[in-house]
């Protein structure tokens, strides 16, 4: 069960921000290791080697490339370069994504278009891009990975983070719908407060830098006594890419420990 063998499988945000896994890398590895050719997208060279040195280690397939996914000249580029080079693309996972703290008075309007720039456009772009692709050779399957903070507010002032992954959640839907009778299915994986290298850049922006502090407080909140981790979320996108979802589009499997469905 969930193969994807000999999949084209694109996944940004690939690298790693710090040792250890972030989501993008363990989704990568995780496709890898059901048997999918991995195309991994990401804007620092040496956090994508690292992760295409761990698949190709254990035998898998890789093929790296540094892309900034918020530029469309680049995207546009890298489409063109897998089309030459592997002729398809079966499945995208756009799991590129950053918060910055701040309410509308705060924010400045340059960190809030960055904040859409990253968090949604990205994502956009890349559809743009594949599913016209997807749809000339008979289907597909993308993956956004979205957040809680787009379903309910978590306790950090990140209103352009929560304002760009709730549209990002709206976008799947809407183009689901639009894509559903041509074989292409689209859903979103919502991840709650998860243990990632990402946790120690989130712990200066939030907490001054407490990150024991900050760790406790998020574990606190998880209903389950803890959070959760990158292979949690690489386990739920690897079910809806794969073939035992073919009848799932529009919808989103929220991966957060009880979170959103807790009243405290």
């Amino acid at each position: 069960m969930l193969r994807l063998t000999d999949r084209i499988a694109l996944v940004t945000g690939a690298g790693s921000s710090g040792p250890g896994f972030g989501n993008g890398k363990a989704i990568a590895t995780i496709f890898a290791r059901q048997g999918a050719r991995i195309i991994g997208i990401d804007r620092d060279p040496a956090a994508l080697e690292e992760t295409g040195r761990l698949i190709t280690q254990e035998g898998g397939s890789f093929t790296g490339h540094a892309c900034d996914v918020t530029d469309e000249v680049s995207v546009t580029a890298l489409f063109d370069l897998i089309a030459r080079d592997f002729g398809r693309l079966d499945i995208l996972v756009n799991n590129v994504g950053r918060s910055e703290p701040g309410g509308p008075v705060e924010l400045t309007h340059a960190v809030w278009d960055e904040q859409m720039d990253v968090n949604l456009t990205s994502a956009f772009l890349t559809c743009k891009h594949a599913l016209p692709m997807m749809e000339e050779q008979g289907g597909g399957a993308v993956v956004n990975v979205s957040s809680i903070a787009g379903l309910r507010y978590i306790g950090k002032p990140q209103v352009a983070y929560a304002a760009a992954k709730a549209a990002l959640i709206q976008m799947t839907r809407t183009t689901a719908v639009i894509y559903a009778d041509r074989g292409i299915r689209l859903n979103c994986v919502v991840p709650g407060l998860m243990d990632t290298p990402l946790v120690r850049r989130l712990a200066e922006k939030y907490a001054g830098g407490d990150y024991e502090g900050f760790a406790a407080t998020r574990a606190k909140q998880v209903p389950m006594g803890r959070m959760g981790d990158s292979f949690d979320v690489a386990h739920a996108a690897l079910f809806l890419a794969s073939e035992e979802a073919r009848y799932i589009t529009g919808t989103e499997i929220v991966v957060d420990g009880g979170i959103t469905a807790a009243t405290r």
